[in-house]
């Protein structure tokens, strides 16, 4: 590919979008459309059509784009160009003109390779072929041109359509052998696409075929039916040469069932259109639809011009349905008038045409030739199945294999994720016993214990019986919750509570009951259901009475409030009135003998833990408290999920 052809191809497209935009064909000027068409040379019949199909039915505009192609060696359209010069051309019945024009054109699509462009060539030279009665090259060419199009792997809307178009004329040959039943299989095979692919002149066309081969049944009614689906596809495209064939049809309808005055307007009115439109075929058949009504109404002289009129035409473009149909009638003329010689030349002449088209041996060769399309068409579509079912075939083995390999990997996978998932587990299990023994050990503190007893010896000692039994039993009690939270990962709010007020009722041995306690909880709150942690207040009650009360004289307070902001949550606040954190650790760093606190760095794992059964995870603040720059102790919020 040279450097040039991306920037043609997106300079193609760009213009083809915006004549599309513009929504009407005419608005796209010609020379601009050649320039483009020449200069970008698109490939398919579809991108093709779209800039030159405003222009297909001028004969000098389609002259320049094939010289124009010609001169660049853009061999697609050339054949476009042709092509659409045979149509114009078989339209006024020039079908010598029209076939050496699609023959041509076919040369030059065999020389782009474009299946589309042959398909089109060979069908348009069968066209013109059945127009003229020859019933053997027109087979000949629309077989042909089904073959291709069903060799095609995808066929394209354009190939698919041709498919259409040739069943159609296969159809016609069938109907001016007077096979009407084959003939009705063929048009209701190329409907069927039509239908599919809503193109509505495809539709108008079938519809109106199969019409006119009710119509030779006898069966008129239904032949009419067709004929008025047919003028409604036409009107809906505005086809003047649709309009004039169901307008020549429906009038014979008319005519065939007597009802002349119905008749003979619509006939007339086709006969204006084909003189207006030049199109030789069906100015002899509206002459001779003419002059069969005339004949009906017994206007004989009448009758017998247009008549005589339809035959010249036919003759002088070989027309030998025309011509044998135009025969006859003229027979009955005469007959009626006495020229018997007359009548029987004309009869004699009509007879033998229609002995050329209906011949024994061309009924067999369109069936052989039918047939043998069809059988070829079968044993295409037989190795296609056979060669799918063996693809499919081996697909399913692969498919097999696949599977008991993705089933191997999987399970191998799965005792993978079990392994990895079990040894997390018990990791995570080893963890959570850990820090229970720690948080044990950090409760169970031998100073705290140590301290304890030797407070309640003092009450002992100094005779204070009752003192020395009440904090015993309250010492008893607390190393019980203490032994029986160790067990447990988690305890109820209403248990915590109590333990933590044991907790300080021992403690405030040591400080002389000083400090005063107090826990507020917010009543709609449910402590015996509501889950926390074992024993997770504990660190920081007591770094409050250490840290923050233990160096002040007086007036020492903590309060442990309750409360639920939040469904997802329920919050602690401990707040004692200390020093603050910046002057206990002040005294702490003048201290010689150090120790290192943990319990609230095993109080955030235990919390962390506790946090994955839940969607969130917990929350803690330890914030300063002043009153004018003044430290007046320490607030703790923890949050925990609920």
């Amino acid at each position: 590919m040279n450097n040039g052809t991306p920037y043609k191809l997106f300079s193609f497209l760009i213009a083809l979008c915006c004549y599309v935009w513009i929504g009407n064909a005419q608005d796209l000027n010609f020379e601009t459309a050649l320039d483009l068409i020449t200069k970008t040379k698109p490939k398919t019949y579809t991108s093709i059509d779209s800039l030159l199909e405003p222009f297909e039915k001028d004969s000098l505009k389609m002259m320049r784009v094939m010289e124009a192609s010609k001169s660049k060696g853009y061999n697609e359209g050339t054949s476009y160009a042709l092509n659409a010069l045979g149509v114009i051309n078989r339209n006024i019945s020039n079908y010598d003109k029209s076939i050496a024009l699609h023959k041509e054109g076919k040369s030059f699509a065999d020389k782009a390779n474009s299946d589309e462009l042959r398909i089109i060539s060979l069908n348009m030279i069968g066209v013109a072929y059945r127009r003229m009665d020859v019933i053997k090259p027109a087979l000949e060419f629309h077989t042909e041109a089904l073959k291709i199009a069903y060799s095609v792997k995808n066929p394209s809307p354009t190939v698919t359509y041709n498919i259409a178009v040739s069943q159609n004329s296969i159809g016609n040959i069938y109907l001016a052998l007077q096979q009407y039943e084959l003939a009705l299989i063929q048009f209701k095979k190329s409907l069927a696409i039509e239908e599919k692919i809503d193109n509505k002149l495809g539709l108008a066309i079938n519809y109106h075929n199969i019409g006119y081969a009710e119509e030779a049944k006898g069966n008129l009614d239904i032949a009419l039916v067709n004929y008025e689906k047919s003028l409604y596809y036409n009107e809906t495209i505005n086809s003047d040469v649709g309009r004039m064939i169901c307008f020549n049809s429906i009038g014979g309808i008319y005519l065939k069932k007597k009802n002349y005055s119905k008749a003979e307007p619509i006939i007339r009115d086709a006969l204006k259109k084909a003189l207006t439109l030049k199109d030789q075929f069906y100015i002899a058949s509206s002459y001779i639809n003419l002059g069969q009504l005339e004949t009906a109404l017994k206007q004989s002289s009448e009758a017998e011009k247009n008549l005589k009129k339809g035959l010249e035409v036919a003759k002088a473009y070989n027309l030998k349905s025309s011509i044998a149909t135009s025969s006859k009638l003229l027979s009955e003329i005469n007959q009626d008038k006495g020229n018997y010689k007359v009548a029987l030349d004309y009869y004699q002449n009509a007879v033998e045409i229609e002995n050329t088209i209906l011949t024994e041996k061309n009924l067999q060769y369109v069936n052989d030739i039918v047939l043998l399309y069809e059988n070829e068409n079968k044993n295409n579509q037989i190795k296609a199945l056979a060669s799918e079912k063996e693809a499919m075939r081996r697909r399913l083995e692969r498919n097999k294999s696949i599977f008991w390999y993705s089933m191997l990997a999987l399970l191998l996978m799965g005792t993978a994720l079990f392994i990895i998932n079990r040894n997390r587990t018990l990791k995570q299990d080893k963890q959570i016993l850990t820090l229970e023994q720690d948080m044990l050990r950090s409760q169970m503190n031998p100073h705290f214990i140590f301290n304890s007893l030797n407070s309640i010896k003092l009450y002992i000692i100094n005779n204070e019986k009752e003192n020395a039994v009440y904090y015993l039993n309250k010492f008893s009690k607390l190393i019980r919750k203490i032994l029986i939270a160790s067990k447990e990962k988690e305890t109820t709010l209403q248990d915590e509570l109590e333990t933590m007020q044991l907790y300080m009722n021992i403690e405030n041995i040591r400080f002389d009951n000083e400090i005063d306690f107090n826990i507020n909880v917010d009543e709609s709150i449910n402590t015996e259901v509501t889950k926390v942690p074992s024993l997770v207040l504990q660190p920081f009650l007591e770094n409050a009475l250490w840290h923050g009360l233990s160096s002040k004289p007086n007036d020492k307070r903590i309060d442990l409030n309750v409360f639920k902001n939040s469904s997802k949550f329920i919050t602690v606040e401990i707040i004692d009135n200390g020093i603050g954190r910046i002057a206990s650790k002040k005294i702490k760093d003048n201290k010689k003998l150090k120790r290192k606190s943990v319990g609230i760095d095993i109080t955030k794992a235990r919390l962390a833990n506790f946090s994955k059964a839940f969607e969130n995870s917990y929350t803690l603040d330890i914030d300063d408290l002043y009153e004018s720059d003044t430290p007046t102790g320490t607030r703790v919020t923890l949050n925990i999920p609920v």
